[in-house]
């Protein structure tokens, strides 16, 4: 399968795609959200990057891919692609994204963004600076699709009132197994845990939807596993709008559930899902007095489009295309690290967090355990206790 346009009425010159990282999230998200869209739209993958060469050989061949590399300079170098997608671990992020923004590719970058705000404001620093990118955005594809559409929509015109009340909750299960791969669970190699790693995406949508947060309160442990990050986490957050809500990241969870509820003056809107949501998975209860022809308009949802990759990515290619900043990318990726980071600080410190007040010289502005005791990777070469 050669992954290339196939419709001959366009006249632009394909977009020039390399994949970076060839292992689950590459072939299950990556790989089918570029071939979709190059059904439709001049698009071309020209190589994809390992260090694994004999994954990355595999799968090229797979997927019709002409060249397979395991360096990512040489690559950028040999093939200039308009756009790099990268779906490698949070540890690599800054310096492969850096590359190629400097070799003049725009990025797409599978989340958890990067390990630090300071890697992340690194990463804006590369960027182009004349207004038209290259642009590095973060995989948050929850963001997308009809239904987080509708709900935004009904939000900005005010139809059911001010928000007031939210609920955001992250509930999975991980088992000792998974805990098994050597990276999982340490803040080098995966920045952080279920509030990094697994509810950025519920966290990032509900700040989507209802704008700045000014405060933070939290609590953090390991309950279960014998990991370097927490395995659970509870936070309370004041938005800047007044709206006051709580948030859950757990692997602690047998049944599994993503939902953000938000009750405002005139309804409660939920949505309960996993993975991805379609627009069945969302529900608007209203609050009586409000019409059933009202209620009606607010439900009606239109064509669904899941969210997904693809989802994301379509739009992302037009604003590469018309050289505009492209959603979750600069300040609008930033915002949902942002929170994770004071997450972290709000637990681990016992203290209330502002928005805004993680900037260089604080230590949780470089690493999100901020060298807090008990949480803190111990240091290379520090002496083990050794019993009498």
């Amino acid at each position: 399968m050669f992954v290339t346009t196939s419709n001959p009425s366009h006249r632009e010159q394909p977009v020039r795609v390399a994949i970076v990282g060839t292992g689950a999230i590459a072939r299950g998200s990556h790989l089918p959200a570029l071939t979709a869209l190059a059904a439709g739209r001049p698009l071309e993958i020209v190589a994809a990057v390992d260090v694994d060469a004999a994954s990355v050989e595999a799968f090229c061949a797979e997927a019709g891919i002409a060249r397979p590399y395991t360096d990512l300079d040489r690559m950028l170098a040999e093939q200039r692609p308009d756009l790099v997608t990268l779906a490698t671990p949070p540890r690599f992020h800054r310096d492969q994204t850096v590359a190629a923004l400097r070799a003049g590719a725009w990025v797409w970058c599978e989340k958890p963004p990067c390990p630090s705000l300071e890697d992340f404001d690194a990463i804006e620093a590369a960027e182009g600076s004349r207004g038209d990118g290259p642009y590095a955005a973060i995989v948050f594809q929850h963001r997308f699709g009809s239904g987080s559409r509708h709900v935004r929509e009904l939000l900005a015109g005010q139809a059911m009132g001010r928000p007031l009340v939210a609920h955001c909750q992250t509930t999975w299960y991980r088992d000792e197994a998974y805990y098994s791969v050597p990276w999982r669970g340490s803040w080098s190699s995966e920045g952080g845990g279920p509030a990094m790693g697994h509810g950025i995406h519920q966290m990032d949508l509900l700040l989507d939807l209802l704008g700045p947060w000014a405060e933070i309160k939290a609590m953090a442990g390991r309950l279960v596993h014998d990991v370097e990050t927490e395995d659970v986490s509870t936070a309370l957050v004041r938005f800047e709008n007044g709206t006051m809500a709580t948030v859950v990241n757990s692997v602690l969870s047998p049944d599994e559930v993503s939902r953000i509820r938000i009750d405002f003056e005139r309804a409660t809107v939920e949505l309960t899902h996993l993975y991805g949501h379609r627009n069945a998975d969302w529900r608007i209860t209203p609050a009586p007095g409000v019409t059933p022809e009202e209620a009606d308009a607010w439900r009606d949802f239109g064509p669904d489009v899941p969210s997904s990759h693809e989802a994301q990515l379509e739009g992302l290619l037009d604003d590469l295309r018309a050289g505009r900043r492209p959603r979750s990318s600069g300040a609008d990726g930033r915002k949902s690290l942002e929170l994770v980071a004071a997450l972290y600080k709000a637990a681990f410190s016992g203290g209330t967090v502002r928005a805004g007040e993680i900037v260089p010289g604080d230590p949780y502005y470089s690493a999100l355990h901020g060298n807090a005791p008990g949480w803190a990777p111990e240091p290379l070469g520090s002496p083990t206790e050794v019993p009498a």
